[in-house]
């Protein structure tokens, strides 16, 4: 069919940008506060995250490449996952950049750790709502042939919930009064999910 674009993704794309990202989108961010066994806080942003499972709840994030958070949930088992919404973007972008393990990222981008209850990770002060989290599986993933890709998985059980009251209304979160933000494709596209672009659909009984 002459107006379908088909490539194979270990070949070129053609394209000006790899279209995956796009395509899958846009994503949650998976931003993830973490500390290491000497105490050192870390904090960064992860564009491959979501939740699978009601209960308990587990979420999942994947590093490309192996990073301090990653090291660090090994270490610990634990973590942190922490809302980014719109009054957040530009210091979440902050906390995603390439710096060393001693490097605190809370103070890099002017955030507020504070302490989770269940678990040593601090969590974001400005986020309205954070997962505490217990690791419950690391892998490294793997192509088709069982080649190992330089990309890790952390899956983790949500073991405590903290949520700012503003953003709930007659005992129902409110996703858009939040303006959380959403990672698109592209090499900078981001999304802002808002009250306009709601729909509901129920299921069929």
């Amino acid at each position: 069919m002459d107006n379908i674009h088909f490539y194979e993704p270990t070949r070129d794309h053609g394209l000006r940008h790899d279209p995956l990202a796009a395509i899958v989108g846009p994503r949650p961010i998976g931003w993830i506060s973490t500390v290491d066994t000497a105490g050192r806080a870390n904090l960064a942003p992860y564009a491959f995250f979501n939740v699978f499972n009601y209960t308990p709840p587990v979420v999942a994030f994947s590093s490309v490449g192996y990073k301090d958070t990653v090291r660090n949930v090994e270490a610990t088992g634990e973590f942190v996952w922490n809302l980014v919404t719109r009054p957040l973007a530009e210091r979440m972008n902050l906390t995603s950049a390439g710096v060393a393990p001693e490097v605190d990222e809370f103070g890099l981008a002017g955030l507020t750790p504070t302490p989770s209850r269940l678990v040593s990770a601090a969590r974001v002060a400005e986020s309205p709502v954070s997962f505490e989290c217990r690791a419950t599986k690391i892998m490294q993933l793997s192509k088709a042939d069982g080649a190992a890709l330089e990309t890790w998985m952390i899956l983790g059980e949500v073991v405590g919930v903290h949520i700012d009251q503003a953003f709930v209304q007659d005992g129902v979160y409110d996703t858009a009064t939040a303006r959380p933000i959403l990672r698109g494709g592209g090499p900078a596209d981001y999304y802002e999910i808002t009250k306009s672009s709601l729909f509901q659909m129920r299921r069929p009984a």
